[in-house]
Parts: structure tokens; C-alpha cells; sequence
């Protein structure tokens, strides 16, 4: 299967955001590493109404082609839903694609690993360690079952947003955390406890 991972991206070479000038970059992944495969400048910031955003979007869904993963500093309203409407797993990241785009490759490639299993896997919850504070290390968890995403250990228990306090320790910021926290308001702090682990700690969700 060809790995491609399309960004938006700046004049400067970071990841950008949809509604500024910029490329969509489609970075193909050979043997040699990431390779440029194909560019589109885009700049959806001066579409005049709704409907002209979303035929520039079509173009954009179009131009992806089989490439369904989506990278941009900020993916938000109308324009991350169309993107997601359309299929794609959109990622928020800061940064230069060279920078992630393994990283992003390595946690899809997990989710797809992980769907095709043949039998059902029993994913370990976070733990309650006082009221309304939980912690889960996903480090262990993925030691222990090789190919268990972050998104499948945490995604619905965030979404259910039943914790005052949620503690994580992994060996990075999933970015889809980073973009869960945001779109949900949560406090999000990130802490370096040694090479390789850091620890999360995500706060402001309701907890009963």
C-alpha cells in the first residue's frame, strides 16, 4: 500500500492553516524516505460565501485523490468537517512535515493494524487514583499489545469527558489529543520526565 500524507503548508515551510495562503503538499513515502508527490496552492481565506468554500474543498478532496490523512496547524469549522466528511483522519500539528510525518505514518498504520485484528482485544481503561483524577500509561498499554493506538485507549473516554483530571504517560503528544483538547476546552499540560516520557495531564472536563 503507497503511504501518502498530505500538509498544508506555508510559504515558510510549517505546517499552515487552510484559511491562509499556502500549498497542500501530498508527501509519498519511498525507500528513501518522504518525497514530494504533488502540490496544490491554496487559499481558502478569500472565498466569498459558504458555498464557494465548498466547491474549493471538493477541489481539494479531489486533488488528495487516494490520500486520506490530512495534516494542518489548525483544522477547525466548516472546513475540518468537510475534510472529514470526506473520509480523511485530520491531524493539528506545529511543526515541519519532516519533522512528524513518521510519526503520524506509525500511528495510522496502528489504527489500521489494530481494526483488521481478527479477534476483539480488551484495552485497558484509565484508572481512577483519587475522585475524578485518572492515569493510564500508554507506554505499558502498547508494550503489552503492540499495535493498540492511543485514539483506541483514550478517544472515547475523553470524549465522555467524566474526569476532572487525566494523567498520561507516553513518549509523545499524540497530536490528536492535542487537537481533542482544544475543540473540547481542556486544559492541556505536557511535562518531560526523562528521554523518551513524558507526561500529559489534561484537566477542565466535567467529572461527576
Amino acid at each position: 500500500m503507497v503511504a501518502e500524507i498530505a500538509a498544508i503548508v506555508d510559504a515558510d515551510g510549517w505546517t499552515g492553516v487552510l484559511d491562509e495562503p499556502g500549498q497542500i503538499v501530498v508527501y509519498r513515502r519511498s525507500k528513501d524516505g518522504w518525497e514530494t508527490d504533488r502540490t496544490m496552492p491554496v487559499s481558502l481565506g478569500r472565498c466569498r460565501n459558504l458555498p464557494e468554500m465548498r466547491r474549493k474543498m471538493a477541489e481539494i478532496v479531489q486533488f488528495l485523490d487516494a490520500c486520506r490523512t490530512f495534516v494542518a496547524g489548525s483544522a477547525h469549522g466548516a472546513l475540518y468537517f468537510e475534510l472529514e466528511k470526506a473520509g480523511c483522519t485530520v491531524w493539528e500539528i506545529t511543526g515541519k512535515p519532516a519533522e512528524y510525518l513518521d510519526s503520524v505514518l506509525e500511528e495510522e498504520e496502528h489504527a489500521r493494524t489494530a481494526a483488521a485484528a481478527p479477534c476483539a482485544i480488551v484495552i485497558p481503561a484509565p484508572e481512577e487514583t483519587a475522585p475524578g483524577t485518572f492515569f493510564i500509561s500508554i507506554k505499558e498499554v502498547q508494550g503489552k499489545l503492540p499495535g493498540v493506538t492511543s485514539k483506541q485507549i483514550l478517544a472515547q473516554f475523553i470524549a465522555d469527558g467524566e474526569f476532572r483530571v487525566l494523567e498520561i504517560l507516553c513518549d509523545h503528544v499524540p497530536p490528536w489529543i492535542e487537537m481533542e483538547a482544544q475543540r473540547r476546552g481542556y486544559g492541556l499540560q505536557a511535562e518531560k520526565n526523562r528521554p523518551n516520557e513524558i507526561r500529559v495531564r489534561l484537566t477542565g472536563a466535567a467529572a461527576g
